[in-house]
């Protein structure tokens, strides 16, 4: 790769300063393309913008008395992990630019084309404005009919439906599915309440998203975090990720999904040198300023590590050194890679990654200390997720790349804040009838429909299942079915069609507090730019108000103790966010003044107003050492937060625990069924069992090692996969802004020629990409940086996604269609959007 992209400039991902009006530079993304330009300099009104050929425009604003603001609020982007501030300029509580923190020494001022989408969804006139509730129609019929409604009728009417059926002994029937876009806390509001309730089935984005990364942090160093900072450690002093000498990038697109923080990465590798390999069935914009790009097969990414870990091992070229002091297990891991033969040739035959490939990039791996491995969806998205999580951290452990500045298991989306505690409830709080649901694959379908283990009753989502959740058309099924149906979110997105009743919510920019994190388990505090929207709240008003409404009912409960559990001071984010400083561990040092007075955001654990915050979790160093017995006094001098103290490879307690499922501590290969070349592959159990990661809910055991027939491939030959768009998209809010959907509203099918020619498809062409499950269409893209038995199917889309409409471009059934709900990880609740077997035919 390293002749093929000398052309391609990193400065094509950025820019310092925005206009509203002037798009982004996109990011480069074919090798033999130059670097579309230099962004725009200076910051804010009265610069230059950029042209679309790269040169400056000036504005002309300078001086000019309707142009220079009259206040500028610090807040931050909502669209990503990357956790970008802003600054945003006003004249008359108008919005005139949106600029990055030149402050921060990570972000220093850049942004992407996202932020520009952010005052565009309050400028919009498609926002829900107030509450609506269903008065005729079938659900999802498209005759939807909806009244205006206050919202004191709006969340008396839920809690009417909750108690009811609590009354009736079928509080286990309700449900609640949260997203990442609420303020943070927010869960922890849901949680109280469903916990009076009786419910068990409060659950979250995680197994649509990264969960899994979490689980295996977990079961190996003790925490479920992202354990390296960007920037520089304020304890040690020491540059952190800045400082690797290799990056190895598995299943994530960086420069599209973070670019802010990518950036920071480029930045310090042209100091460092350091080396970048990128893990991708296709060829990305990350993958174009790899020095190696590797493209395995799909959903294999298991064999591959464990080659790379045989080859580690049986070239000792594990730090003795660490392994003895701090690992547990080494041993019976270097018994079990040999026993099964997992050798970079065995790995060769399953990944078509050639051998002599796998061992050079394990020795180029281990020799670099420090090294950072980086994670995302790649990894998450598959039915082994957990258990491929979890050879990872074995790569980073016998290298001595965990605890130590530049290295570490970087998981995307696995970052903090997570549990926010409030205060004890001194309520006497009923006994659930019965554990939660699977948390896998996005469990409500089936439970609707089928009644297994039990059937939900009454749901409420703040994300879109219609667009984020496996199999489509069950889901469709399902939630026209269910009996009670709560959408709160900003549009009338695809699922506020099923609802009985729509709930309004605020958009980013007019909230204050805590919204977003940066992967690195860094928040910043979020000054509100713009009042809401019509009769918009924000979604912690929303829970607290629905307490009020229950309250006001419940003839079993005594108002009093619902009032006193959601007291209405906390309507106000500041006097919410310090009982959860109050009362989380580890957080001691993150009040708000401390968070608004910085530029830069501050990093958990942080237990007092002195400490600095962590960047490298598990460092052998004293802040770290405070901040562990922060979390729990039994961590007082444990540099692993396990229950060994140590890093735990394997365990008889972590064996026993997931053989329950039908796991091990120490992983060997399965896959997909719908991966091509009959590898073995996973049968599903039809009892339940304990989840022993997540022992509040249940799963069906699995068996595997099961051989696979490939009987599928004689009508579907190809592999597709799912992701995201491309920089312009983040989840599918973006997808209802005109930026976006002037910049990336077609969705184009990424297929490689060869492919296409034996398919008789043409560049541009309409195609149909068929699975089992369904179909769905798009315009034909073919890139020769892709597998040629891999289909690449952007998601995101939805057929309620309107904005489309003024540049006259198609309404797309969500790609999830097209993905089997039935294959998924039993421990973490991963779906497996990243493999499902497929054709494409022109139309």
């Amino acid at each position: 790769m390293t002749g093929e992209t000398s052309g391609v400039s990193r400065r094509g991902l950025m820019r310092t300063g925005a206009g509203l009006g002037v798009p982004a530079l996109l990011p480069v993304i074919h090798p033999s393309q130059a670097s579309a330009g230099t962004p725009a300099a200076g910051s804010g009104a009265g610069t230059g913008a950029a042209r679309l050929d790269g040169s400056e425009l000036a504005e002309f604003t300078e001086g000019s008395a309707a142009l220079t603001p009259d206040r500028t609020a610090r807040t931050a982007c909502q669209f990503c992990n990357a956790n970008c501030g802003l600054r945003v300029d006003l004249k008359a509580d108008r919005i005139l630019a949106v600029r990055g923190e030149a402050d921060d020494p990570v972000q220093r001022g850049q942004l992407c084309v996202k932020a520009g989408m952010m005052p565009q969804l309050t400028y919009n006139e498609r926002r829900l404005t107030t509450p609506l509730i269903r008065v005729g129609g079938a659900k999802g019929s498209g005759e939807s009919r909806f009244a205006a409604a206050t919202w004191d009728e709006a969340l008396r009417t839920i809690a009417e439906r909750l108690l009811e059926l609590r009354d009736a002994g079928q509080a286990h029937t309700i449900a609640n599915r949260t997203t990442g876009r609420l303020p943070r806390g927010t869960g922890s509001l849901v949680a109280r309440l469903f916990a009076m309730l009786g419910s068990p089935n409060n659950t979250d984005v995680g197994p649509v998203c990264n969960d899994a990364g979490a689980n295996a942090l977990t079961a190996t160093f003790g925490l479920g975090n992202f354990t390296n900072g960007y920037g520089v450690d304020g304890a040690s002093g020491q540059e952190d990720l800045g400082a690797a000498r290799h990056h190895l990038f598995l299943g994530t697109n960086q420069a599209e999904t973070h670019p802010v923080t990518f950036d920071h990465l480029l930045r310090a590798r042209e100091t460092t040198g350091a080396t970048l390999t990128v893990v991708d069935p296709r060829l990305t914009p990350t993958g174009a300023l790899a020095d190696r790009w590797v493209a395995p097969k799909p959903h294999t990414d298991l064999a591959l590590l464990l080659g790379m870990l045989y080859h580690i091992v049986e070239r000792d070229l594990y730090d003795a050194e660490f392994v003895d002091r701090w690992v547990t297990g080494f041993a019976e891991l270097r018994d079990h890679l040999a026993h099964h033969g997992h050798t970079p040739r065995w790995a060769a035959g399953i990944t078509d990654v050639p051998a002599a490939t796998i061992e050079a990039m394990a020795e180029e791996y281990a020799a670099a200390r420090p090294a950072a491995i980086f994670c995302n969806a790649g990894i998450s998205h598959q039915l082994g997720a957990f258990d491929t999580y979890r050879v990872i951290t074995f790569l980073a452990a016998v290298t001595g790349n965990i605890g130590r500045a530049g290295g570490g298991c970087n998981f995307m989306h696995n970052t903090w804040p997570g549990d926010l505690r409030l205060p004890p409830l001194d309520v006497d709080l009923p006994e659930p009838a019965t554990a939660a649901l699977p948390v896998g694959p996005d469990y409500f379908a089936e439970s609707i429909l089928t009644g297994r283990p039990y059937g939900l009753r009454a749901v409420l989502t703040q994300g879109n299942p219609l667009v984020s959740s496996a199999n489509t058309a069950k889901v469709k099924e399902a939630f026209a079915a269910l009996d009670f149906y709560v959408y709160a979110g900003l549009f009338m997105e695809e699922a506020a069609d099923y609802a009985d009743v729509v709930l309004p919510v605020c958009a980013g920019l007019e909230t204050e507090g805590v919204y977003m994190r940066r992967d690195d388990r860094a928040i910043r505090w979020q000054e509100r730019v713009l009042a809401p929207v019509g009769e918009s709240r924000p979604d912690w008003q929303i829970w607290i108000g629905l307490a009020h409404a229950l309250a006001e009912l419940d003839t079993r409960r005594p108002a009093a103790e619902w009032r006193r559990a959601f007291p209405s001071d906390w309507m106000d984010y500041g006097a919410l966010w310090a009982e959860f400083v109050a009362h989380t561990p580890g957080m001691g040092g993150m009040s708000e003044q401390r968070l608004a007075d910085r530029a830069e955001p501050l990093r958990w654990p942080c237990p007092s107003p002195e400490h600095p915050g962590v960047s490298t979790l598990y460092l052998d160093h004293p802040s770290w050492y405070e901040a562990a017995e922060s979390l729990d006094a039994a961590h007082r001098g444990k540099r692993f937060l396990t229950p060994s103290g140590t890093v735990e490879i394997t365990t008889p307690a972590l064996q026993l625990s997931l053989a329950s499922a039908g796991h091990d501590a120490l992983p060997t290969f399965y896959t997909h069924p719908e991966v091509t070349g009959g590898h073995p592959t996973v049968a599903y159990g039809t009892d339940f069992v304990t989840n022993p990661v997540n022992p509040q809910a249940l799963t069906h055991p699995v068996r595997l090692g099961v051989p696979g027939d490939g009987a599928v491939h004689r009508r579907y030959p190809l592999m597709g996969m799912t992701g995201r768009p491309s920089v312009v998209h983040f989840a599918s809010v973006t997808h209802w802004t005109d930026t976006g959907k002037q910049l990336n509203g077609i969705r184009f099918v990424q297929i490689h020629p060869a492919t296409a020619r034996a398919a008789g498809i043409a560049d541009g062409a309409p195609v149909r990409v068929e699975s089992p499950r369904g179909s769905v269409t798009g315009t034909a893209l073919l890139w020769e940086g892709i597998r040629r038995d891999t289909v690449f199917v952007p998601n995101t889309f939805g057929p309620a996604q309107e904005s489309g409409d003024l540049f006259q471009t198609p309404r797309y059934e969500a790609a999830n269609t097209l993905v089997d709900d039935r294959y998924y990880d039993n421990l973490s609740g991963q779906q497996a959007y990243k493999c499902f077997a497929c054709r494409v035919v022109a139309i």
